[in-house]
């Protein structure tokens, strides 16, 4: 609801039943068809105090997150696994309607969709994370903060969190014993003696933006506007749904599902050729950061 009210100042409702005729066309206003993502771009391992970090930018939507580790206790009724603590921040030069505590419903919305996606097992293994059995584990922190908002936030928000988990190092506990009821662990002092986060099962969310009667896939600010509901589908590079949750009001008769999963297929592999290529540069990686035009 916060979006379509941030749209809504942009347009006319000429200029809406003018984005409705293109995706009835199948020709939106850019040139996409419905089932088209604009271009992508992303780059990890630029923020320097972080176990994990990555920027990903989305035509006009930028995201940039950063992990961190910390050793923490593991929750009762899930003594073997770690732990995941997702924070969005909606930053107010992204928009004016961030101001205040106006990004603050749209912040917890966000990290609430990706706790729900990351909380099946099949998703993402947090028995990685664990340490001792009931004592320690790690626990990661993924701070997300949203630089500028182009639309279709969901989505871009769940393929820089990924870049970021790729990113990640963990350090390697050498030693963790029993001393008098207290946990004694030795983590490695080499940087570069860490394990790497394993994100093949890792969701990528996928909006399904209804407009009219049709159904479009990433959404700009302005096709956002023009639509009243839409739904999330968390995917794996395996084609597993881990979650569904719709946003809006309203019905939703597309076969969400179905286009979801073979869209987010399409998202998975295109960001893993994309890791996996920037990683292959190793030493050579031309790093851009904030500094990028």
């Amino acid at each position: 609801l916060l979006l379509n009210k941030m749209a809504e100042i942009l347009l006319s409702e000429a200029e809406k039943t003018f984005v409705l005729h293109g995706v009835e066309e199948d020709f939106r206003c850019d040139g996409r068809s419905r089932l088209d993502y604009r271009p992508m771009e992303v780059e990890t391992d630029i923020v320097s105090h972080a176990s994990g970090s990555a920027r990903l930018r989305l035509a006009n939507t930028d995201i940039l997150v950063g992990v961190k580790t910390e050793i923490d206790t593991p929750f009762p009724e899930r003594p073997r696994e770690g732990k995941l603590e997702f924070f969005v921040d909606c930053s107010a030069n992204a928009t004016p309607e961030f101001e205040g505590r106006g990004g603050e419903e749209l912040g917890t919305e966000i990290s609430n969709s990706l706790a729900t996606a990351y909380q099946s097992s099949q998703a993402f293994d947090l028995t990685a994370l664990c340490i001792l059995p009931g004592q320690q584990c790690w626990k990661l922190y993924i701070d997300i903060l949203i630089l500028e908002c182009g639309g279709n936030l969901f989505d871009a928000v769940s393929l820089a969190v990924k870049s970021a988990l790729h990113n990640t190092r963990v350090p390697k506990v050498k030693a963790a014993c029993m001393d008098g009821g207290n946990v004694d662990l030795q983590l490695s002092d080499d940087p570069f003696d860490c394990c790497r986060l394993d994100v093949s099962a890792a969701p990528c969310l996928v909006t399904l933006c209804k407009i009219g009667e049709q159904c479009v896939v990433d959404p700009t600010l302005e096709e956002e506007t023009c639509s009243n509901a839409s739904v999330v589908v968390a995917v794996t590079e395996s084609g597993l749904i881990t979650s569904v949750f719709k946003t809006g009001v309203g019905h939703y008769l597309y076969p969400t599902s179905k286009v979801g999963q073979t869209i987010g297929l399409d998202v998975n592999k295109v960001l893993k050729e994309a890791l996996e290529e920037e990683e292959a540069q190793g030493p050579k990686k031309q790093c851009y950061g904030f500094l990028k035009n």
